[in-house]
């Protein structure tokens, strides 16, 4: 039967692919992404209180304290085989790409001075017969956690590969 899916990549599903770190966050940055995801319309007073920060606040958008990825991937972010390359193994050397979507779990809020860490990993693939051939679905499951190990979010995102 014929497969894009190699021995090698089999063997890396749960690698972790990367690891982030977030600055503290401020009472400031819940109140700007609160402002600016409310716009035009005012946001919610518990945003502007800065009591939490709303679910779709993301502490990775501006910078980032620390940063790694176990693989060498290279400088191009479209590179169809970047995942296998952080995951350190061989990928199928398909040419074509597109998102397949993308779903989202949130657990405990962000709060102000909370410092989240993010570990993206390698979690499945399949494939389906398309009117272009044989199509790889790889989905990476990316988990946010709090200093205090509190999940945050949760996100799985599906790359569609031909």
């Amino acid at each position: 039967m014929r497969t894009n899916v190699s021995d090698a990549m089999r063997g890396a599903l749960g690698n972790l692919l990367t690891r982030r770190i977030s600055h503290p966050v401020s009472e400031s940055d819940i109140r700007r992404w609160a402002l600016a995801v409310y716009w035009p319309e005012k946001p919610p007073r518990v945003f502007v209180d800065a009591a939490h920060a709303p679910e779709e606040f993301n502490p990775f958008a501006w910078a980032v304290a620390a940063s790694e990825s176990t693989g060498k991937a290279t400088s191009d972010a479209n590179a169809a085989d970047r995942t296998e390359q952080l995951a350190g193994v061989p990928g199928p050397g398909l040419q074509f790409q597109l998102n397949g979507g993308m779903e989202s779990e949130y657990g405990t809020p962000i709060r102000p001075g909370d410092v989240i860490t993010s570990e993206n990993r390698l979690e499945s693939y399949s494939e389906r017969e398309g009117r272009l051939g044989l199509m790889l679905f790889t989905v990476t499951a990316d988990t946010w956690t709090n200093q205090d190990g509190a999940v945050v979010k949760r996100t799985r995102s599906t790359l569609i590969r031909y």
